[in-house]
């Protein structure tokens, strides 16, 4: 059985990678390396997560082994701490005044905002952007202003750039009905359930318990998926985020904060907090950041007047001196000169794949700078954007599709409201999502959104 992201002979040339982006020494990595491709092992990291052809029992050994003397090299930093208190002495955010209620609109609009974005990115997920591009002028769709199609899609291109197997039958637009199943969409049902019953005592143990009680293993994936590994063979937290996991960079945890943000409207530090707890179960170092930056994002996003005023928030509960904040920072700027007309679509994502294009393509680096710019991109006089614009930037960048499209759509959906997204976008949504989650197979956006309001109370007791 091929078993992507858990094969330990898969995981060593990610490791390697994973060690050489935190700094450690390149002639101790060679040796190691050496090492491993004498034995046979592979020093190329498979992008859709698995070989096509499972190690024998030596090799794998082999790997765990290496796997296991990589971990004496992972270096500790100052500057990227993974401790909560040594990184909130680090922070520029302070603690807001207060549990603050959002209006009932805009936290609506955050959720069809994250569904509606995640939807377009469904479709071509994996696939690069010149696929993506190429698929949508053959369709007459672009630049992207809605859905994808399949209508017209001439043959040849169908074969080059296959729609994503899983999602095609539910996302293009001529077949939407509802929001699809999607992990981007529940982590934030679970986060939502997580914070009903345990308001603002959540233990990351809640969090693991919950994944466990809920989550089918084969519906998480990358760091994840060795964080559920590592739990199963009772690995305490944090080493459930460290053990034979070189996706602890990764973007799982971004995608799993907006609810802690919309816990704490109008509080970035206290919505970072949250996010830390759940991320730690399974994130490091940039991992972490990610997730506590999402979650300012979402938690300015349901208050502030401005895209800048959302991006300044998150930046403030950012390490000052972390790789996430010279990120961000960077598509930021890209995205400021796209809207002050200096910068076209193109132009910005060829900078961004010209400065992060190595890393792949579900690391939290370069989709950070991508969602930053979009979001950055978006902002115009007045402060809220076009909403349409924005997610279909984050999408045809080609990295993690839905995810940064979600991300995007969630910060975006908020500053505009639910009446303010445009009804090409929510009215294929039918105000519903499905879930692999435990209870109705359904769920109703408004009733979604009617108990995330609800929250800021729940954060009280």
């Amino acid at each position: 059985m091929r078993l992507t992201w858990a094969q330990p002979e898969d995981l060593v040339a990610h490791e390697f990678v994973a060690l050489a982006e935190q700094g450690v020494d390149a002639g101790s990595l060679a040796a190691v390396a050496a090492r491993w491709e004498q034995a046979g092992g592979s020093l190329h990291p498979e992008r859709a997560g698995a070989g096509s052809d499972p190690a024998g029992p030596e090799l794998r050994a082999r790997a765990r082994a290496v796997l296991d003397e990589l971990a004496d090299l992972a270096p500790d930093s100052p500057d990227e701490p993974d401790d909560w208190d040594a990184i909130a002495a680090l922070l520029t955010a302070q603690r807001g005044p207060g549990a603050r209620v959002a209006e009932a609109d805009r936290v609506a609009g955050a959720w069809f905002g994250r569904c509606a974005g995640c939807l377009l990115g469904k479709p071509v997920e994996k696939l690069p952007r010149e696929g993506i591009e190429e698929i949508a002028r053959a369709t007459g769709t672009w630049p992207v202003t809605g859905y994808f199609t399949a209508r017209g899609l001439p043959q040849d291109v169908a074969v080059r750039w296959p729609w994503n197997r899983r999602s095609a039958p539910t996302s293009l637009v001529e077949n939407i009905d509802g929001m699809p199943e999607d992990d981007d969409l529940n982590f934030p049902l679970l986060a939502l359930d997580l914070l009903e019953a345990h308001g603002p005592g959540l233990t990351t143990e809640d969090v693991a318990q919950a994944w466990l009680a809920n989550l089918p293993a084969g519906r998480v994936f990358t760091a994840e998926r060795a964080a559920y590994r590592n739990l199963l063979e009772a690995r305490p937290v944090p080493e459930t985020a460290t053990h034979h996991n070189p996706f602890r960079e990764w973007i799982g945890a971004l995608i799993r904060a907006d609810v802690y943000g919309w816990a704490h409207p109008g509080d970035p530090l206290a919505a970072a907090r949250l996010a830390w707890v759940d991320a730690r179960l399974s994130h490091t170092r940039n991992g972490l950041y990610g997730a506590m930056w999402a979650a300012a994002l979402c938690s300015a996003s349901l208050v502030a007047g401005s895209v800048d005023e959302v991006l300044d928030a998150g930046e403030s509960v950012l390490p000052p001196r972390s790789r996430l904040l010279a990120v961000v920072r960077r598509g930021r700027e890209l995205g400021a000169s796209m809207r002050a007309g200096d910068l076209t679509d193109a132009g910005a994502l060829d900078a961004l794949h010209t400065e992060f294009g190595h890393l792949h393509w579900v690391h939290t680096l370069n989709n950070a700078a991508l969602i930053a710019c979009a979001l950055a991109a978006a902002g115009a006089d007045g402060g809220f954007g076009r909403f349409g614009h924005g997610i279909a930037l984050a999408v045809t960048a080609g990295w993690d599709t839905d995810s940064a499209g979600a991300t995007v759509g969630s910060v975006l959906g908020a500053l505009h409201g639910r009446d303010g997204i445009e009804a090409a976008w929510t009215d294929p949504l039918h105000g519903r999502l499905a879930t692999s989650l435990p209870g109705p197979p359904e769920r109703s956006l408004a009733g979604l959104a009617e108990r995330t309001r609800a929250l800021p109370d729940r954060m009280r007791a």
